[in-house]
């Protein structure tokens, strides 16, 4: 289309974050489609080879996508039942080769110190917002922020955890112990987790730290989703990566512009 006034031309994906695309609206709608079908998501080479495009392309098309998924989770509050945890991911350190030489992994000398926490607030039938910190307590903070005052609070035995009581109900299950104590339990953010696990170790292997919030986003959408159909899936992220904002992360980044 042209603007009569001024003459500049736009078209439909103008101003969304498929800005500037080169592919066609038909492989876009393709893309979609695929992305949303992978229950532990979607390997980006997987989708270049579906797409016949180079990598990079289809690595920053699903990037673009996590960042329209991630609209939805923006400034949601959490009431009711929420089950609260952590799991840590990343800092791989590569075993050496004789086993004499090998180190106690468990040691924080021995780590490399890129491990990152994954902290997942999750709604009994309802929303899961995940968020990336050093560690677990680290999010006391943001559980005042996105957790209603008169919510019931679920968490296991982790020392961080231990300021929670004094703002919310607060019940705590000893995982060493049992899995569930007295209707307690972390089940749902365990789901999670064992989603989000799923994707690394099978699908995308050694997200790098500055992308595990995107994945760790797109999990939640999956795990927030999971009932709903295919077709349905698609046109929720079709109608988000619509009606976002022209990506500021992505636009650009192959060429450094970002």
């Amino acid at each position: 289309f042209k603007c009569v006034a001024c003459y500049h031309q736009f078209s439909v994906t103008s101003g969304t974050i498929f800005a500037s695309r080169k592919l066609s609206y038909t492989d876009l709608l393709a893309a979609i489609v695929i992305f949303v079908n992978g229950a532990k998501g979607v390997a980006a080479l997987q989708l270049s080879r579906d797409l016949d495009c180079q990598y990079k392309t289809a690595f920053v098309l699903t990037h673009k996508l996590r960042e329209a998924m991630a609209k939805e989770q923006a400034g949601a509050k959490l009431d009711g039942i929420v089950e609260i945890d952590g799991a840590y991911f990343g800092g791989y350190v590569k075993p050496e080769n004789e086993k004499a030489d090998r180190k106690d992994l468990r040691l924080k000398a021995n780590r490399s110190g890129k491990r990152q926490c994954v902290v997942i607030m999750r709604e009994r039938n309802g929303r899961s917002l995940p968020f990336i910190v050093r560690h677990e307590g680290d999010a006391v903070p943001l559980v005042r922020d996105h957790v209603g005052t008169l919510a019931t609070i679920y968490a296991d035995e982790g020392t961080g955890w231990d300021d929670l009581h004094a703002g919310w109900d607060t019940y705590r299950v000893n995982h060493s112990e049992r899995f569930m104590d007295k209707g307690v339990c972390t089940n749902q953010a365990e789901s999670y987790f064992s989603r989000l696990r799923r994707m690394e170790v099978g699908t995308h292997h050694h997200i790098a730290g500055k992308y595990l919030n995107a994945y760790a986003g797109e999990a939640a959408w999956r795990e927030d989703h999971r009932r709903t159909d295919n077709g349905n899936q698609a046109a929720m992220v079709g109608f988000a990566a619509m009606a976002s904002k022209q990506s500021r992360q992505w636009a650009g980044y192959w060429q450094r512009a970002a």
